[in-house]
């Protein structure tokens, strides 16, 4: 694990860079309290820190007080800080701990109490890890698909809400897309739900690298997926969906050592701010219209319905 001494005596911080490399950590240098803050506040900065209470710049709890600050109300990792100091009196001693060290060891140390007590802060550190790993888990789970590893319904419902709200303060376009695949039952039937399983995660796959990073997809429904493209007009929109559409048709999967032309049909329309109530509702309803009309003309097909023009039928 990588750690930082702070200590503006060149004499203690060689000895103790010494014994803690021959403990096996990756040891950073500093020689005064600023460095020391610049390097906790760079990146990928060492989790544990051992810090001098008397230096130039920055005293150890000035550093201290610091990366604390700097890190609350972040999802920063954190950092465990262990100060060195001669001072024994309690009053000091609690104005350490109150600036945000984890411990201290008086000066001078021994070198087993050291130990210990880095043995404990790598602990903290290693369970704060494994929290936040944990966490990131969850709302993963949370907001992605199982299967796809997209957004699922409700994440892409959030994302479309907060699109409109970016469109209306920007006063640009939003193009909205419903894309579903075609005759994917026969598939499940045919081959089996782990083939219609891998169809799907290839549709989503060939979707996002078709995509622009600032686009975005979401599983709607079982093989109904929605497509946001912010800053697409009418135009925009059609052009890039019927690119989406071209990226699953144009190559053949391969199921069960079987070449399958899969295909999608997609619903299209784009969106401008203007004076009404338009909803995500009112405009996903007009996209589904249009990926109605797709599906009626054949599959495998564009179709691209006006906002405006049909806001009113849409809403009812």
């Amino acid at each position: 694990m990588r750690l930082l001494i702070a200590d503006d005596s060149i004499v203690s911080r060689h000895l103790l860079e010494a014994t803690l490399r021959k403990w096996g950590y990756e040891v950073a240098v500093a020689c005064d309290g600023m460095e020391a803050w610049e390097i906790l506040q760079g990146e990928n900065p060492p989790r544990l820190a051992i810090l001098d209470w008397v230096m130039p710049g920055l005293t150890g709890p000035e550093v201290c007080k610091r990366v604390r600050e700097s890190s609350r109300g972040k999802e920063a990792n954190y950092t465990y800080i262990l100060l060195l100091t001669s001072k024994s009196q309690r009053e000091d001693l609690i104005e350490g701990m109150e600036s945000g060290a984890d411990d201290y060891l008086t000066k001078p140390f021994d070198q087993h109490e050291l130990k210990v007590r880095l043995r404990a802060g790598t602990r903290i550190v290693d369970l704060e890890r494994e929290l936040v790993s944990a966490r990131e888990e969850l709302r993963e789970q949370a907001t992605k698909d199982f299967l796809t590893r997209i957004w699922n319904r409700s994440s892409i419902l959030d994302i479309f809400q907060r699109e409109m709200t970016r469109a209306e303060r920007e006063r640009r376009a939003l193009g909205v897309v419903l894309a579903d695949l075609d005759r994917f039952k026969s598939v499940n039937d045919t081959h089996g739900h782990f083939a219609g399983d891998a169809v799907l995660r290839e549709f989503t796959r060939r979707m996002t690298a078709s995509m622009r990073p600032y686009d975005a997809i979401g599983r709607y429904g079982g093989e109904e997926f929605l497509i946001l493209l912010p800053g697409c007009d009418e135009h925009c929109t059609a052009a890039q969906a019927e690119r989406l559409r071209l990226a699953l048709a144009s190559e053949q999967m391969l199921l069960n050592e079987s070449r399958l032309t899969i295909t999608a049909s997609f619903g299209a329309t784009s969106w401008r701010p203007s004076p009404g109530d338009v909803t995500p509702e009112s405009l996903i309803r007009i996209a589904d219209d249009a990926l109605y009309m797709a599906k009626n003309q054949g599959r495998n097909r564009t179709v691209l319905l006006p906002a405006q023009k049909t806001s009113g039928l849409a809403g009812g």
